[in-house]
């Protein structure tokens, strides 16, 4: 189950025995958007070598964090997904991102913007004291991806893909309009004043986005 033993009794080193290893946390972070593929998971970490991508799954599975389910017909594929004692991980992940998005600036050369690292950095950003007793659906268009947020009852939920019934779109044309908003460089009549961003709803749930999501 484990790769390697720490032999002290601590809980953290147990922890660290099941995800310490490279890569797993980062496949932890992608399947928390939802049941993926292999081909999936390789496409959300294009780094990762496709044996190292196997071996840490098994380790993962091994360790109660992670399970295989086959797709009915005519799907044919088999997902990963989280399990229960795997989602009990996700206080811990977004601590660690609050905690190293402070040395965060831009990207540095070669790193790649994947639709899972955004679903984690609005994750990391959510400010739930902003959100008490909200109930609102956001579909945010990255260009090459599509990222769906849903707030009920001021529970954050994220995934991949289309919202089904959005309140608002939030659409990047140029720049990095997004992440000005969520870090307060910009306001939002800044934003849409100046191009980079495009609406479709009630633009007064922008200024509520900027207050939810924000560094």
């Amino acid at each position: 189950m484990a790769s390697r033993e720490y032999g002290q009794f601590c809980g953290l080193a147990r922890a660290m025995e099941m995800v310490g290893e490279r890569w797993s946390m980062l496949i932890i972070r992608n399947l928390f958007a939802g049941p993926q593929r292999f081909t999936d998971l390789r496409k959300g970490l294009p780094a990762i070598p496709t044996n190292i991508l196997s071996a840490r799954l098994k380790q993962l599975e091994g360790a109660g964090l992670a399970t295989r389910r086959a797709l009915p017909h005519p799907e044919r594929a088999v997902v990963y997904e989280l399990t229960d004692y795997g989602r009990d991980l996700e206080s811990a992940l977004i601590a660690l991102g609050r905690w190293g998005a402070r040395t965060m600036i831009e990207p540095r050369p070669g790193e790649v913007i994947t639709a899972e690292s955004i679903a984690m950095s609005f994750r990391t950003t959510y400010r739930p004291e902003a959100a008490q007793n909200v109930t609102v659906g956001y579909e945010v268009r990255m260009g090459d991806f599509t990222l769906r947020l849903q707030i009920t009852d001021g529970e954050l939920t994220v995934g991949t893909g289309e919202h089904p019934a959005p309140d608002l779109v939030i659409e990047r044309l140029t720049g990095h309009p997004i992440r000005e908003l969520m870090n307060g460089s910009k306001t939002p009549d800044e934003v849409l004043h100046d191009g980079g961003v495009r609406v479709e709803g009630d633009p007064a749930l922008l200024s509520r986005f900027a207050e939810m999501f924000h560094f």
